[in-house]
């Protein structure tokens, strides 16, 4: 494949790692050890708060009462989309049963986990969206209890819109806690006696190292990194629209991939040259964290034909990925891996992470070569079922026995054994060499 880079990126998000993993596991010994008291030292130390953790009905009608007509209006256009994509993909999971052999009856069930927590970050932004996203995706998928969390902000309470998308997209118990210690909670079930079977949500790389470490006590989402964006664009692209939508993503954070796969070298120039003054113009905490972005972590290259844009898009694996080009059927025919797609200029990241519909917790540091984005499927359980006549187990017992004592597991074999010496105590069966040694 041939490629040309016009930037390349001087850092990647693996080599951030290193610290939040060591300050993640202290964290975890420590409220492991001490609970609740270790979370209360925490949310004192880094967010000022040493206030309610769980939050009272009465506290919340007071903080949300002041929010405004139009925002109440907004999010709830918000909750709706995000809730019928989440009911209509719950209908795409079906329970069923057949008879895979005559009197072996197997099934299918699809039941939802008991407790989810939900994490909305709300650190350099208020994530009113991430709020929204996780919640209501949880209770589209019949979560009996949804525990949300977000931090106090900046010094105060939770951020009124934050605590109102909370509410409103159905979390039936709310908690004021940031960072680790959220996470951990939700884990452990403190405050509330509910650990969560699956935990959600972005956040930063200290709550993606813990959701990583509690991993298996839990279920989580994906394992998240920092925000990414690939734009796939031809010579028929918009610059400055593909050049925006880039910076729209790296407003992210500091840390937040913003690539550009393109087969027209006009087209990346004239992109590489319109970024600055796009970052310029932003306030400063978007400046500043674009700006960084952009600097350490930026690419654009150029390929000779689509097909390698193809190749070169799927080994990236982007968390967000729109296309600005001919032929759109095409792409979203080829294209493999991606947290979530875009087809078209008229679409755009900052859609799907706010009212679209498709949920904007999505896989970053290509695991969306494996994994997709949060979904119903995320709450939901597939259990399998199973039972047989006893006609049934003149095969299958037989089989199954031989199959035991090829591998060497004789007391498999003899519960086979015996439900054939039971049911058809005059036959005989080839029930394979017993196992000796």
């Amino acid at each position: 494949m041939s490629l040309k880079y016009l930037k390349k990126a001087a850092k990647t998000p693996e080599t951030e790692t290193g610290t939040a993993q060591n300050v993640v596991n202290e964290m975890l010994l420590k409220i492991a050890s001490k609970g609740e008291e270790a979370v209360r030292e925490y949310a004192k130390k880094f967010d000022n708060w040493d206030g309610d953790i769980v939050m009272r009905d009465d506290d919340i009608a007071r903080i949300i009462a002041d929010v405004p007509s139009i925002v109440q209006k907004d999010i709830d256009f918000a909750i709706k989309q995000v809730t019928d994509f989440a009911l209509a993909q719950l209908q795409s999971l079906k329970e069923f049963s057949l008879e895979l052999h005559k009197g072996v009856i197997a099934g299918q069930r699809v039941i939802p986990v008991s407790v989810v927590g939900c994490y909305a970050p709300t650190g350099r932004y208020a994530h009113i969206a991430s709020s929204y996203m996780t919640v209501a995706t949880a209770k589209a998928a019949g979560v009996k209890t949804v525990i949300a969390c977000s931090a106090p902000f900046r010094g105060g309470p939770m951020h009124p819109y934050v605590l109102y998308a909370l509410k409103r997209a159905g979390a039936d118990i709310i908690i004021t806690l940031g960072g680790v210690q959220a996470i951990a909670t939700l884990a452990y079930g403190l405050f509330t006696g509910k650990p969560a079977d699956v935990i959600v949500g972005p956040g930063n790389k200290f709550v993606a190292e813990a959701k990583r470490v509690l991993f298996g006590k839990v279920g989580i989402d994906v394992f998240a990194g920092p925000s990414e964006i690939a734009v796939i664009a031809d010579e028929t692209a918009d610059p400055k629209m593909v050049a925006i939508d880039l910076v729209g993503q790296a407003e992210h954070g500091s840390e937040s991939p913003a690539w550009l796969f393109t087969t027209s070298h006009d087209l990346a120039e004239k992109v590489i040259q319109i970024i600055p003054s796009l970052i310029d113009g932003l306030p400063p905490l978007a400046h500043d964290a674009a700006g960084s972005a952009w600097r350490d972590y930026g690419e654009v290259i150029i390929c000779d034909t689509r097909e390698e844009i193809v190749e070169l898009s799927n080994n990236y694996a982007p968390e967000h990925l729109e296309v600005h080009a001919r032929d759109l059927e095409w792409w979203l025919t080829n294209l493999s891996c991606y947290g979530s797609l875009f087809l078209g200029e008229e679409t755009t990241v900052a859609y799907g992470d706010k009212a679209s519909g498709p949920n904007h917790v999505l896989p970053t540091k290509k695991a969306a070569r494996y994994s997709g984005g949060l979904s119903v499927h995320k709450f939901m359980k597939i259990l399998t079922w199973q039972k047989m006549t006893r006609e049934a187990s003149r095969d299958i017992g037989e089989i199954t026995a031989r199959i035991s004592r090829l591998e060497g597991m004789e007391a498999h074999a003899r519960t086979a054994d015996y439900r054939l010496s039971k049911y058809f105590p005059d036959q005989n069966f080839n029930l394979g060499e017993e196992v000796k040694e």
